[in-house]
């Protein structure tokens, strides 16, 4: 039995979904091929809408909403479930009003206006085209789609690692998640460690680059020496720094000992741990930033640089009004793969540094997953893991999108 029925659930999504298409379409003043439909707008909106909601959890048999022996709903099983229910809906009805909008207006696909050279044009070239996708797009089917569907499974089930059999549990690997007072602290260690990766890696990054674009003896020698870090990976960077931060065998603290009589507890101090860390980690990614800092120094028009000074501005004035905006699309993207990085890419230098330690001060959401699935066997609860680190970097991803809308200008 269910709290809600699922045909009542789907029934006040299409409605949801109808009566906010129409109400768009009629106020598309600029559109009237959008503004003269507003009926068929409105049918479109719902059944996309109600086909969203059931794509989510008509797999799952709305088991969110079921009820419990005694009659009840958990309150935490129907969030969940109205969760699922809207985002189904909303990425459902946005796609399928963008494409028939398109086609509305006689644009087309997104991308069929285009008459750039190289553009495939004709049934005969589209489907060449297409044989050419081919390889890649099954490759990402098989290794990338075909297993974000089946972690997505492995979430609603009871599953252990060796154990030839798996039970349906519904939401219930959520509902412990989302009700474990540890993993909000993980959540906190993870938005701390990344944040300050973000920030210090992009501005030691710009800094080092600025320095380094400029002309001088062996320049190419010396950025290459720059970017090398980059190459190692982020469980080589981890050995490094564990014989430099080591409490005991540590380089840096034999030098602390040998001239100042102390040591520091590196690796051990919960409040000095994760800035280890995190210095780790922006040693390693620096590299990778300064790369694409210098790239894009190399296009800062010179003229302008030189008509400033002229004007008298002062080297910040120049590099504040001129500079930095110019390089707004570089750091936007850096800002997205940094923080991606900081993220899922830390896992190996966590693990050999501290190993999530001491007192879990380390402990991430991707170090946890690995810890969850593969040392405590628990394969349900780290697939829940994983799809909710998913879904919070997706959504880091679309801030970052929303904020720098009108903020980075791409061309001149």
């Amino acid at each position: 039995m269910y709290a809600v029925s699922p045909l009542i659930l789907l029934a006040l999504v299409a409605l949801a979904g109808g009566g906010w298409s129409a109400w768009r379409a009629r106020a598309q003043g600029a559109d009237p091929a959008i503004r003269s439909r507003p009926q068929l707008w409105g049918l479109l909106g719902a059944a996309s809408a109600a086909v969203g909601a059931a794509v989510l959890l008509a797999p799952l048999n709305f088991c969110p909403f079921e009820l419990d022996g005694d009659g009840n709903a958990d309150q935490l099983n129907v969030l969940i479930g109205i969760f699922l229910l809207v985002a189904g809906a909303y990425l459902v009805h946005r796609v399928v009003m963008l494409l028939v909008g398109r086609w509305l207006r006689g644009e087309g696909l997104p991308g069929a206006g285009e008459t750039r050279p190289g553009t495939f044009r004709g049934p005969a070239a589209r489907l060449f085209a297409l044989l050419c996708l081919a390889p890649t797009l099954t490759i990402l089917a098989i290794f990338l789609y075909y297993p974000m569907f089946d972690t997505f499974q492995l979430s609603t089930q009871l599953a252990r690692l060796g154990a030839p059999r798996t039970r349906f549990v519904c939401m219930r690997n959520f509902n412990q998640l989302l009700s474990d007072p540890d993993y909000g602290r993980t959540l906190l260690v993870s938005f701390f460690l990344a944040a300050f990766i973000v920030v210090f890696s992009l501005a030691f990054s710009l800094l080092i680059a600025q320095m380094a674009y400029r002309p001088i003896t062996g320049g190419r020698i010396y950025r290459a020496l720059l970017v090398w870090p980059y190459a190692l990976s982020p469980v080589i960077a981890g050995i490094i720094f564990q014989l430099l931060f080591h409490n005991t065998a540590g380089v840096l603290n034999h030098i602390l000992d040998t001239l100042f009589g102390f040591e520091v507890s590196w690796l051990l101090d919960p409040s000095i741990a994760p800035w280890t860390v995190i210095v780790a980690s922006i040693w390693n990614i620096l590299g990778f930033c300064i790369l694409f800092y210098i790239a894009g120094l190399q296009n800062v028009p010179d003229d302008l640089l030189e008509a400033a000074a002229i004007d008298g501005a002062s080297a910040w004035q120049r590099f504040f009004s001129i500079t930095f905006p110019l390089l707004a699309p570089i750091t936007f993207f850096l800002v997205v793969t940094t923080t991606t990085y900081a993220f899922f890419d830390t896992y190996g230098l966590i693990d050999f540094l501290t190993a999530g330690g001491p007192v879990e001060s380390t402990t991430t959401m991707m170090y946890e997953v690995f810890e969850v699935g593969v040392v405590a066997r628990n394969l349900g609860s780290a697939a829940a893991r994983s799809l909710l680190l998913f879904g919070i970097v997706i959504g880091v991803t679309i801030v970052q999108f929303r904020f720098s809308r009108g903020r980075v200008m791409y061309g001149s």
